[in-house]
């Protein structure tokens, strides 16, 4: 009680609200890769230190640019067209720059980027590099993502280890959830069900790790150009009259003797390295996907039936019948969420289930997203009860703070039910949740109970004739 000395006027407020949970974020992705740069402006190492950017201009200022490729562009005999040299590897060694790019074209936000080290060919990538960069991750608590699209680089098995350890990452820490790339071999014919089945036979986990994490497939032909230096790319082609071919770096393409021919072909060059477009894996597409959805939605909206940007189409072109295997594993439940393309709506990810594909509870990826959103931000917001006195008072305010949040939610359509009793419980108290014996060793237990709304995924029609009436 507070002790007046001084006659005089007072003035005490009174709050009458409750405290109220403070909702977290919930599409801050981590995405663990290698980068340009590996220092900063002082000389000092930036490798395995998370850093958060919210555009590319703020990662160019940090990390520096994308990594640049050689090329060939030839004339072939018999023609007036230059052409892009057909041996040019399918994936770019390094490509964390552009996944960032299509990150933020898919409605991306803030997230964090992990360098493991310098994109140079000099670099050899290694599995150890991959979980070191995840490891950081255990102390930003704002990261609720993870993506690791350059480990696809790896070989096949040396990828999916770091996969199983990613979506480990994630169970450790209770409060993200992994988003897993199947391996893919451009370089032969690709059989959907002999990836599906690598990857499941790959990545490991029990039934509680696999719930934090989902895997999309397959690649994506993006619209974005592959970048490269001018010096770095070899031009061949015939001069008129001459013949043999010239051959010259794009950068010397300077001819003095015959300006306007090589303006004319470097203008060409640079028309068919612009239409050179990147593969690449489809999860920093589907952490923007998801960035968008819950700005837009919530995160109990399934981030599925939603339109991929910046993609002219999937590598593999799948139908019903190929999904069927990739959506129901009914050995492991290790769905495998496909990205297809429809006639008159474009690419659109086409799946929204976790990995534990058979668990009742945890099939789909808005439930377990929903519920980590929602446990994460109950914890922080009661934590201002720790070394309160564990008695009815602190409970009944623990309660209504907690029945407050997650009405807003049901009002929202988070949870299900035509009423908030319908929708969730709150229990708290001796004899509820609590024993004397609980209380006397400092323990407060809090119930809680969510009807998470779950996406309609098969919705079926029923038709039938209507006889005419008498």
């Amino acid at each position: 009680m507070a002790q007046y000395k001084t006659p005089d006027v007072y003035v005490v407020e009174k709050s009458l609200m409750p405290p109220s949970v403070a909702e977290v974020a919930t599409a801050i992705p981590a995405f663990i890769g290698y980068t340009e740069k590996i220092e900063d402006s002082k000389g000092e190492s930036i490798c395995n230190i998370p850093k958060r950017v919210t555009n590319m201009v703020e990662y160019e200022k940090i990390f520096g640019g994308p990594y640049l490729e050689s090329f060939i562009v030839q004339q072939p005999r018999n023609s007036d067209e230059l052409v892009l040299d057909k041996e040019t590897p399918k994936l770019a060694n390094f490509f964390l720059y552009q996944a960032l790019s299509h990150f933020f074209a898919n409605g991306g936000g803030a997230c964090y980027i992990v360098s493991i080290g310098k994109s140079v060919d000099t670099t050899t990538k290694e599995e150890a590099a991959f979980t070191a960069g995840i490891d950081t991750l255990k102390k930003i608590d704002e990261v609720t993502l993870i993506s690791c699209p350059e480990s696809v680089l790896l070989a096949e098995a040396t990828h999916y280890v770091v996969q199983t350890y990613s979506l480990q990452h994630a169970k450790a820490c209770q409060d993200r959830f992994a988003l897993l790339d199947v391996s893919m071999d451009l370089d032969t014919p690709r059989d959907i069900r002999s990836d599906a089945t690598a990857f499941r036979d790959n990545v490991a986990g029990t039934t509680d790790e696999l719930k934090y994490a989902a895997c999309y497939y397959p690649y994506l032909s993006t619209l974005i150009a592959r970048s490269y230096a001018e010096k770095n790319v070899e031009v061949s082609y015939y001069k008129e009259g001459a013949g043999m071919s010239t051959t010259v770096m794009m950068n010397q393409l300077n001819d003095p003797t015959d300006p306007e021919v090589s303006t004319a072909i470097y203008n060409e060059v640079k028309t068919v390295l612009s239409q050179n477009y990147l593969i690449l894996p489809p999860t920093p597409a589907i952490a923007g996907i998801m960035a968008k959805t819950d700005a837009e939605r919530g995160v109990w909206k399934a981030p599925a039936n939603v339109p991929v940007t910046k993609v002219a189409e999937p590598v593999v072109a799948i139908d019903n019948s190929e999904q069927e295997d990739l959506n129901v594993d009914v050995i492991a439940g290790k769905s495998i969420n496909a990205i297809r393309e429809f006639v008159g709506k474009g690419t659109l990810v086409w799946g929204a289930r976790t990995l534990a594909g058979n668990d009742n509870e945890w099939r789909y990826v808005p439930v377990r997203r929903l519920f980590n959103m929602v446990e994460e931000s109950i914890q922080q917001s009661t934590a201002f009860a720790v070394f309160e006195p564990n008695t009815p008072f602190t409970w009944l305010k623990i309660k209504t703070m907690i029945e407050s949040y997650l009405e807003s939610l049901w009002q929202q359509g988070a949870l299900f039910g035509t009423t908030p009793e319908q929708a969730f419980f709150v229990n708290v108290g001796l004899g509820q949740t609590m024993t004397e014996d609980d209380i006397n060793n400092g323990l407060m237990k809090i119930d809680i109970g969510l009807a998470a709304v779950r996406p309609a995924e098969f919705i079926i029609l029923t038709f039938m004739h209507k006889a005419l009436e008498s």
